[in-house]
């Protein structure tokens, strides 16, 4: 093979491996944001569905304030009320798309616990929610289309020590906030998109994506099999595309121990 055409393939070695080296690279990043934004595989406590309603309590009797909160915490974003778990329960809520965490720092909400409305966010965590903005003034949310009552999905991480049940939450007329929970749940494992419910696939499909992958592997193989064969005839070009592989999948180190070593060869 002349010096030319060795030169050539091992450009086109160069662009096939940083092409499949950066697309399994953003696979990896976009699999990792994922679960961090989701909370798949973690093992947590609890996980249920309630509506959420809102509040502000800081003491100042505005907007049926009913003075400062239970746990003995100043009012702040975060902080939530429960009418059955126990306080210093912490968590998180999901709405839409988004998260927001939250601490149980106070009891309620009282009657509204009768209707299935389990739990009270902060002012400032709803309005965050529901794009809406927090009104210092009222003590209300503003510009969220009037939304006062929310479906949200609940994740309990860390139960919070003493009284209280470390269970689904039921209503604050129970008392079960002021009884020790000797039987909690048992801890539960959120599903990963691995777990996920699978397609309604019929057996044609399935046999022609099996047939379709044996395939995929063989160019695959056959790609890095070229690139060894074209290493040792191609010259340094072919080097600098296996160092840039090993950069970006097996470490710096590797990368330029291997790129040091092709450079000394050439020299000699």
């Amino acid at each position: 093979m002349t010096f030319a055409a060795r030169l050539t393939t091992s450009a086109r070695l160069l662009t096939a491996t940083l092409g499949l080296t950066l697309t399994a690279g953003l696979s990896v990043i976009t699999a990792g944001t994922a679960s961090a934004d989701t909370g798949e595989g973690e093992q947590v406590m609890l996980k249920g569905a309630t509506t959420a309603s809102y509040y502000w309590d800081d003491a100042s009797g505005r907007a049926g304030d009913t003075g400062l909160p239970a746990s003995g915490k100043p009012m702040q974003k975060g902080l939530a009320a429960s009418p059955s778990w126990p306080l210093m329960t912490e968590g998180y809520v999901l709405y839409k798309g988004k998260k927001a965490p939250f601490f149980v720092g106070d009891r309620g909400p009282g009657i509204p616990s009768n209707r299935g409305i389990m739990l009270d966010l902060d002012a400032k965590t709803f309005a965050d929610l529901t794009g809406g903005e927090f009104n210092a003034d009222t003590l209300g949310v503003d510009g969220n289309g009037g939304k006062g009552h929310i479906k949200v999905t609940y994740v309990i991480t860390k139960w919070g020590k003493g009284v209280g049940k470390k269970n689904h939450p039921v209503p604050f007329e129970t008392r079960a906030w002021s009884k020790k929970d000797r039987n909690p749940a048992e801890p539960v494992m959120l599903a990963t998109s691995a777990k996920a419910e699978p397609r309604d696939e019929n057996k044609s499909g399935k046999a022609e994506t099996e047939k379709a992958t044996p395939k995929t592997d063989e160019i695959k193989t056959k790609n890095v099999a070229a690139a060894s064969e074209t290493g040792e005839a191609g010259g340094i070009s072919t080097g600098f595309a296996l160092g840039g592989l090993l950069i970006a999948v097996g470490g710096a180190y590797a990368g330029r121990h291997f790129l040091s070593e092709r450079l000394s060869v050439k020299r000699s």
